[in-house]
């Protein structure tokens, strides 16, 4: 949305709701949690004015009850610069527009500046590419992020570029409304050739910078539905995965559990797998692979604002496509 003043009058429907709730509905381009804040900065009034709105109308509580036919006054202020800074990275750009953007991911690229990544990350390179056209995530020139791939784990993800379009995003990400499949490459052959993996996920109790399956009361639920697509004798086999759920290193963790672990994964891969990939048979071993075969090679999704039908496939990538071919000589 364009910064400025915007006044608005509720309908009657908005009898007895909270302020923010209120205002979110005549303003869907806004997300709640951002009229939240700006309501918590004093930037929402009870009431018109012609300019900022003066202290004695200026609303604090979000969850402040409105009647309908009430006016209010909310003051959109000019984005932030973001706090990562911008870096010339080249992407490789499988969509874009002014609502979004969608990217072919390399593995090793982090998607978000954290310590011991703060800089050199997708982020950074999106603000770099997208510019002024970023409208603003929660007030601040940044690029939505609605869903992650790890470090090492390469593929299509979508980002958005303005709060409606992030809002929508994450709606229909929270749903289940968005398709995604995986190519992950396993040790061993998992049986049945197809099924689901279903399991809670949380921290691991024995190592907290692990996620692990944990009991019913503890983490959050999960399920991965895998499919056999390519079995190398019984050493290994590609997958096809998809989420019905986002959890953090969902498919790892879930793989990993049915003993069948991504091959070249240093956090879950276990010893059984790095002893196969030495043995190999007729005389062939596999090569060491420096990251997790995982590769998030279909996207799809409706267009927050068009509503048409987005879906995009991504090729193996180099090094995964190396591995199989070394596998089928097993």
């Amino acid at each position: 949305m364009i910064p400025g003043e915007i006044k608005l009058t509720l309908d009657a429907t908005a009898d007895g709701q909270r302020l923010d709730r209120a205002l979110q509905r005549q303003l869907p381009e806004l997300s709640r949690s951002r009229l939240k804040q700006l309501i918590l900065s004093g930037r929402v009034a009870d009431g018109p004015s012609d300019n900022a709105p003066n202290n004695a109308n200026v609303i604090y509580d979000p969850a402040r009850k409105v009647k309908g036919g009430q006016t209010f006054v909310v003051i959109l202020p000019e984005p932030e610069d973001a706090t990562p800074q911008a870096q010339a990275i080249p992407l490789d750009i499988r969509f874009e527009d002014a609502y979004l953007i969608v990217i072919d991911k390399p593995a090793g690229l982090v998607v978000h500046p954290a310590p011991g990544n703060p800089d050199g990350t997708l982020v950074n390179a999106l603000i770099a590419h997208c510019g002024e056209s970023l409208a603003g995530i929660g007030g601040v020139r940044r690029p939505g992020i609605v869903h992650r791939l790890d470090k090492d784990t390469s593929g299509l993800l979508v980002v958005a570029k303005t709060d409606a379009a992030h809002h929508a995003l994450s709606r229909d990400f929270a749903a289940r409304r968005i398709s995604r499949a995986y190519a992950a490459i396993v040790w061993g052959v998992p049986l049945p050739t197809s099924g689901g993996i279903e399991g809670n996920i949380g921290r691991s109790m024995s190592n907290r910078k692990k996620m692990a399956v944990v009991g019913a009361t503890r983490g959050k639920p999960a399920l991965t539905r895998y499919r056999v697509e390519r079995a190398f004798g019984d050493k290994a086999a590609l997958l096809e995965c998809r989420l019905l759920t986002g959890r953090t290193h969902q498919i790892r963790v879930h793989l990993a559990e049915r003993g069948h672990p991504l091959i070249g994964d240093p956090v879950y891969g276990g010893r059984a797998g790095r002893s196969l990939g030495r043995s190999g048979t007729k005389g062939v071993a596999v090569p060491y692979f420096p990251r997790q075969a995982l590769h998030a090679r279909h996207l799809g999704f409706i267009h927050p604002v068009s509503g048409e039908t987005l879906a995009f496939d991504s090729a193996l990538p180099a090094d995964m496509a190396e591995l199989l071919s070394t596998l089928e000589r097993l």
